[in-house]
């Protein structure tokens, strides 16, 4: 099993560095596919979520956005355990463009749902319902929902997730319907506090170009998920392989300490 995800690895690998420059679109405000891990009930948790676009197109997408191309977004994220199940969220999203404007451009709110596991059981699910105000520097539509359906599964050294993502803007001059993204991840154990592995985030759009992966954003992440002195890091290299997606984008998500 071992040589079979060090062979799919290097292909992957492969690929990356040999896929065509694209046009590319702005990278979101969050990077990560979303597993079981909560803070415990009546705890306070933070999470800083970094990207980097290393190559990108350098134009927005519209008036008054920012072009993608070495842009740095940087998005605290503050929880709170509400039950052993029931996780609230608060994001504050914040970037630094190529020009070297600093700006921040909105927040947003989650509860997240993760149901009881019986001891013995391999796989999970849950949920997590998203609602956020964000700046035209980030979006068109000032209002937008997200749904996510979260299933994941673990076996030994092997760890396997899958969201849904349902997407819906909520106010706009012109909002588009709701789209839907799949993204997921692949990881194996090295050792107790460190794995790798791969992440793909792939958009099958909305009704109007549904299941056109060429004409959606299609990415794909090589990570390593590891814990250095209480500090929880998710490190990840991407690289998009559609027109509308980033050409490189470097990703870290640093889970912090609380006391």
């Amino acid at each position: 099993m071992t040589r079979h995800l060090l062979a799919m690895s290097a292909v992957c690998a492969a690929s990356l560095v040999w896929l065509p420059s694209v046009p590319a679109c702005a990278a979101p405000e969050e990077i990560q596919v979303y597993q079981d891990d909560s803070v415990a009930a009546g705890h306070f948790g933070l999470d800083l979520h970094n990207s980097f676009v290393v190559s990108g197109s350098r134009t927005a997408d519209y008036a008054g956005g920012v072009a993608p191309n070495h842009q740095y977004r940087l998005t605290p994220e503050f929880y709170y355990g509400l039950t052993p199940n029931i996780e609230l969220g608060l994001y504050v999203l914040a970037d630094r463009d190529a020009s070297g404007r600093t700006a921040i451009g909105g927040e947003k709110v989650r509860i997240k749902y993760i149901a009881p596991r019986p001891e013995g059981r391999d796989w999970y699910w849950g949920v997590n319902l998203e609602v956020g105000r964000v700046g035209a520097r980030y979006d068109q539509n000032p209002w937008n929902t997200e749904l996510k359906g979260i299933w994941g599964w673990r076996r030994g050294r092997w760890d396997v997730a899958v969201n849904a993502n349902v997407d819906a803007a909520l106010s706009g001059r012109k909002p588009p319907p709701p789209s839907l993204e799949i993204t997921t991840k692949v990881g194996y154990r090295t050792a107790p506090d460190l794995s790798f592995g791969l992440e793909t985030f792939n958009s099958l759009g909305d009704r109007r170009n549904f299941g056109r992966f060429g004409q959606n954003e299609q990415s794909i992440y090589a990570v390593s998920d590891l814990k250095v002195h209480g500090f929880d890091l998710n490190l990840g290299v991407g690289r998009g392989l559609t027109a509308p997606s980033d050409h490189w984008v470097v990703k870290a998500v640093i889970g912090v300490p609380l006391p």
